[in-house]
């Protein structure tokens, strides 16, 4: 436990003044214990020998510790995690419809409203970089809730606009407050499930986060034909707002230390002592300095770090293309194929199939990952997550060249839909190789690592829609998928270089190299006795590591890179 003199508990060391602990009392100063495991634990229980604290901790098998709740309910939860942010996702998408309508009507130019999906998708940027470290402090369910109600009390002022402005301003406060219920539900989840069980969820959160955001025109285009576009946000505000209701009145707090923390206050208040504490009340440093960390850290590994530095432009490209699809798709079908409004929603459907065939590839891709992690002694190498990327990076220009080339009013129709399948296969598989691969790799930093895809993600999406029509317009829809094909095809060699070349680029890494020596162990360890009565082995996003069978109340690494997607 790191216990650190601050202003949240000052009042349990002797010295008053909390920014200069008193080297001479009994408890060392933070600085000659911080990082030292053995110091932390003995300041906890001198602290404790003296009366000073009580410590309210985790219960063997305690019913209100999120690991032990039933797998029912932990399904429950996991399923309105994921519904949010399936439906906030079916919202990013669902006014990308009814632009032109909406255009037509207060007679702006169509690239004026795409500047709904800047703003929507600008905020979904750099929100998390400020509701991650406050859903740590105050608990993981007012960050969801209060944001879910935020975001679908937005889509009044949406369907009632009288201008463009009122609209665009609408979607940026519907991205801010929608932020949290898509980026965040991955810490949700790591809060209830251990490691080795983790996986399934995730990769259901994972498809309902792409899923989300192709989904959304299949039906739309129908709305749009025949009730026009205000009526997109009246069954986006109607769908939503139902099932907000369900969340408030279904969905727990998951996080467990901030449920310690408000034991400790009832238990205080109750006694009437003053001295039962939590362990996240004897640690956690004030919200402006992990705000402060949160934000430099994962600036300095995009700068410093070529691994995230590239895995982040590879996937922002990647999600960017989904972000201009929207514009070619309405393009290629209503222009060139003369397909009607509603009708033209029906090309999104292979997309929805190859978010299926990504979601089932996982699995496969869980099973190899498993085997390699039988092969290295129990504990699998980073690049054991990169078996989908290999596959699915190349096909993504291979979707590219496809579509482009093919897309001409001459060719069927079947054609150009088909080549949609193996584009946004590849998008997920690197969705998830990213998501993975950083959070296996950097340990500790993961969640910063995690953190700075996620913003540069959703910056390059934001910008996306301001140049996509233009580009296909200017440039002609097949050159223009020719340049993207282009640049996918540089990058498809990326998960080769790295799955050969990963261990010794993380060795000169100074934010990663720290996990070498568990990897290094576990093959030590493959043919060595385990004692299994007194340590339980988990696996921690890609790695095996054996920790005491008794739970705490402290995240790994994994569990907070997983605040932020």
């Amino acid at each position: 436990m790191s216990l650190k003199q601050t202003q949240y508990n000052a009042d349990l060391f002797p010295t008053k003044h909390v920014e200069k602990p008193n080297e001479s009392s009994s408890f060392p100063a933070e600085k000659s214990a911080r990082g030292h495991p053995e110091a932390e634990q003995h300041q906890v229980e001198a602290l404790q020998h003296e009366g000073k604290i009580i410590l309210v901790d985790w219960e063997e098998n305690d019913p209100e510790n999120p690991m032990n709740w039933s797998k029912g309910k932990k399904w429950l939860m996991t399923m309105l995690l994921c519904g949010m942010t399936l439906f906030i996702g079916l919202a990013t998408s669902a006014y990308s419809v009814g632009i032109p309508q909406m255009c037509a009507e207060f007679g702006v130019a169509d690239v004026v409203g795409q500047v709904g999906m800047f703003v929507f998708n600008a905020a979904f940027s750099f929100v998390p970089l400020f509701m991650a470290p406050l859903s740590e402090t105050v608990g993981r369910n007012p960050v969801y809730l209060l944001n879910y109600i935020g975001f679908v009390l937005f889509f009044l002022p949406l369907a009632l606009a009288t201008n463009i402005q009122t609209s665009i301003i609408a979607r940026f406060f519907s991205g801010v407050f929608g932020a949290a219920g898509t980026t965040m539900v991955g810490g949700g989840l790591a809060d209830i499930w251990v490691t080795s069980e983790r996986s399934v969820p995730m990769s259901v959160f994972t498809f309902a986060a792409v899923f989300g955001t192709i989904a959304a025109p299949v039906y739309s285009g129908f709305i749009l034909a025949g009730k026009g576009w205000r009526w997109i946000q009246w069954v986006q505000l109607i769908v939503n707002g139902a099932f907000c209701l369900i969340c408030c009145l279904l969905l727990k707090e998951t996080r467990g230390p901030v449920i310690l923390a408000r034991r400790a206050k009832k238990m205080r208040k109750a006694q009437n002592d003053d001295r039962f504490r939590a362990p996240i009340e004897l640690e956690r440093e004030s919200y402006k300095q992990v705000l402060k960390e949160s934000c430099t850290k994962a600036v300095k590994l995009l700068i410093h770090e070529p691994v995230v530095l590239f895995f982040s432009l590879w996937i922002s490209f990647a999600w960017g293309i989904i972000f201009l699809f929207f514009s070619a798709i309405p393009l290629v079908f209503e222009g060139n194929h003369g397909w009607k409004t509603g009708v033209s929603g029906l090309a999104y459907i292979p997309l929805v199939i190859g978010t299926f065939m990504g979601f089932g590839a996982n699995f496969y891709q869980d099973h190899l990952y498993d085997r390699a992690t039988a092969r290295n002694g129990g504990v699998a190498r980073p690049e054991a997550r990169l078996y989908s990327a290999l596959v699915g990076g190349p096909l993504l220009p291979i979707g590219l060249w496809w579509f482009s080339w093919t897309q001409f009013g001459s060719i069927h129709w079947i054609v150009p839909c088909l080549a949609l399948v193996p584009i946004i296969f590849g998008i997920y598989a690197i969705f998830l190789a990213t998501y993975n691969y950083l959070t296996d790799a950097y340990g500790e930093n993961a969640s910063s690592a995690v953190a700075a895809q996620g913003f540069m993600r959703n910056a390059f999406a934001s910008s996306f829609p301001l140049f996509a029509t233009f580009m296909f317009n200017g440039m002609g829809i097949q050159y223009a998928g020719t340049l993207l094909a282009i640049l996918g095809t540089i990058s498809a060699p990326f998960p080769f270089i790295l799955y050969k070349y990963g261990p010794k680029i993380r060795a000169n890494s100074k934010f990663a190299s720290a996990n070498l020596e568990k990897e290094a162990g576990g093959v030590k360890r493959a043919g060595g006795d385990h004692d299994q009565h007194s340590q339980t082995t988990t696996r921690r996003s890609g790695e095996e590591t054996a920790v005491p069978s008794r739970q705490t109340s402290h995240e790994t690494a994994a569990q907070k890179a997983k605040n932020v997607v």
